[in-house]
């Protein structure tokens, strides 16, 4: 069981719609020591891809590319810019931005998630697999392939990790339909 400790740790909005998880934070001392939900400021993205290399710029691009890729009607994000630069630039995971980027495993509240619609993405098929292991993911899932694994009663997708050679627009395009689907 997990502790409410746990439940919201990372960056975003603490009013999520799309709640992603990954397996490690930005090697910086302000996002380790963290232990709550922060909405960033306008350029924090910016500022942690600077200073932490590519691999974070892929994840938040990857987070904007796919968000800019749903389907405009359910997900109003796209409305929210002329592109998914601006939308990284201006709105991903700060106040009000309805995403969050968790670094602790899914916490699946079944009234809120259905009442707020909240669809959970782990990324990485490694770190969900680490999630099953250590008895952390508090569902079953189903495998649709290789890449890709889902769980509808609790909207959980599994899907490659937040780069574009892992989750490349092809993948992103699928993604989006699954999501489209819950």
């Amino acid at each position: 069981m997990l502790n409410t400790e746990q439940i919201t740790v990372g960056l975003g909005c603490i009013d999520y719609q799309i709640a992603v998880y990954i397996g490690n934070r930005p090697p910086l001392y302000q996002y380790q020591a963290l232990d709550q939900l922060i909405g960033l400021c306008s350029g924090e993205i910016n500022a942690i891809a600077e200073q932490c290399g590519n691999g974070w710029r892929k994840v938040f691009n990857v987070y904007a590319k796919l968000l800019y890729a749903l389907d405009i009607e359910l997900f109003g994000f796209a409305k929210c810019a002329t592109s998914w630069q601006k939308y990284r630039d201006c709105f991903l995971l700060q106040t009000g931005s309805k995403t969050a980027l968790f670094f602790n495993a899914p916490y699946l509240d079944n009234k809120s998630n259905n009442t707020r619609k909240i669809i959970h993405l782990i990324i990485g098929k490694t770190y969900a697999k680490s999630l099953v292991k250590a008895t952390q993911l508090e569902c079953e899932l189903t495998w649709l392939d290789n890449e890709f694994a889902i769980n509808t009663q609790h909207r959980v997708i599994v899907c490659p990790y937040f780069d574009y050679r892992q989750l490349s627009n092809i993948k992103i395009e699928r993604l989006a339909a699954i999501m489209k689907g819950l």
